[in-house]
């Protein structure tokens, strides 16, 4: 089977476990599968004959650690199989005005990178109230709000639909 790579950046941990969950299925499909987080290594994609990348967007980008990778290899990547999730809070609101907003915000990083995925998708995230701060929990609660999820601040939330994710790892 392939040889695979899973590179991501993670702010608070929530990519990381989708880069895991991506990882596990494609094993249960036999692919040889590696998963990098880009703020501690930065491996060659020549090395692998497919390569997924994963970041969540904060204050309107991704981490820089993949941006740079991304930026840095984007001319390998164009040559092979390739796939970008971005994972957002944002896109349990489904309104077109925040829906617009997050595709320029991917467009914004494929275009500055001259990256060019075969895929995109865009995850849900979580909401982890308990390790933000005052600014960010009132942001999360108010996207929350307008989404019809959870706003109780207390607690962190899971909003990644794991068997969509799943098939989108199929």
């Amino acid at each position: 089977m392939a040889d695979l790579l899973v590179m991501f950046g993670t702010t608070d941990g929530q990519t990381a476990k989708v880069a895991e969950a991506l990882a596990r299925r494609l094993r249960f499909h036999h692919h040889d599968t590696d998963v990098v987080n880009a703020a501690y290594a930065q491996p060659d994609p020549s090395a692998y004959d497919a390569v997924i990348v994963a970041a969540s967007v904060h204050a309107g980008g991704y981490q820089r650690e993949i941006v740079h990778w991304v930026l840095k290899n984007s001319r390998m990547l164009n040559t092979l199989p390739t796939a970008f999730v971005s994972v957002c809070l944002g896109i349990l609101q489904h309104e077109p005005k925040v829906d617009r907003e997050l595709q320029t915000i991917v467009e914004a990083f494929l275009r500055s990178t001259r990256w060019q995925p075969l895929e995109t998708k865009m995850v849900a995230g979580a909401q982890k109230s308990t390790r933000s701060n005052f600014v960010e929990r009132w942001v999360m609660k108010r996207i929350a709000r307008k989404a019809g999820g959870d706003t109780d601040t207390s607690r962190d939330y899971e909003y990644t639909d794991w068997t969509d994710l799943q098939k989108f790892a199929d």
